[in-house]
């Protein structure tokens, strides 16, 4: 089982705690890796910002430091920049496309020969909008879709050395639609899954026995509108 020592970034908000909390009430110890510092001070904390794509060696490695050899990495960050592709400034679009698709790959790059000694995984997170197109979402789209095709190829790269799994979460119930404009922001009556159900849905990939692969997992609400 991998669900012992996991390193998830994004981990202070979102998705991306409710994984560390999931991990914690499941018996592992997870460590945040993310620009802000969670709420719970009780949670190790490595300040990173994946906007630089660099920062996510040291990153890994200070995760290592706080927690011990990683049995499981969950690349939870990410960002989103709506709006019609001339209308959104290109440093905004760039950005997206930084932290949700290079960041996810610098942090397997960093987290895949950390994995290996100890046969964990590595679970990325994509998007319904990773298989099906919006728009308005050129950035996300783009980015997600990048997250797919680069976790496929990884693991068939890694096939035997580590375990890769692939999330495809649909809207969730989290702030990450905080600050939008309100035509982008979900409608009062919208189906949003809580992100604690996702989040039971990672450690349960964490979890696999060695040797036994959960290349894609789907989870979405039953009236989710970019499935299928």
């Amino acid at each position: 089982m991998s669900l012992q020592r996991v390193a998830v970034t994004g981990g202070s908000s979102g998705l991306g705690a409710a994984v560390v909390r999931a991990v914690q009430k499941n018996g592992g110890t997870a460590v945040a890796l993310d620009r802000q510092r969670p709420a719970d001070d009780s949670v190790p904390w490595v300040e990173v910002d994946l906007a630089d794509p660099h920062a996510a060696e040291p990153a890994v490695a200070r995760a290592e430091d706080l927690i011990g050899p990683l049995t499981g990495v969950v690349t939870a960050a990410g960002i989103d920049s709506c709006g019609k592709l001339e209308e959104v400034p290109l440093d905004d679009w760039v950005r997206v496309v930084t932290v949700d698709l290079i960041g996810t790959a610098a942090v397997a790059r960093a987290a895949v020969p950390r994995l290996e000694p100890t046969h964990g995984r590595l679970v990325t997170i994509a998007s319904t909008l990773g298989l099906r197109a919006l728009s308005d979402a050129t950035a996300y789209c783009a980015s997600k879709f990048g997250v797919v095709g680069f976790t496929r190829a990884l693991a068939v790269e890694t096939a035997g050395r580590i375990g890769v799994t692939m999330i495809v979460p649909g809207g969730m119930r989290t702030s990450f639609f905080d600050g939008r404009p309100d035509q982008y922001k979900p409608g009062a009556d919208a189906m949003l899954n809580d992100p604690e159900v996702v989040a039971d849905t990672i450690v349960f990939a964490l979890s696999q026995p060695t040797n036994v692969e959960i290349r894609e997992l789907v989870i979405c609400p039953s009236v989710e509108p970019s499935w299928p």
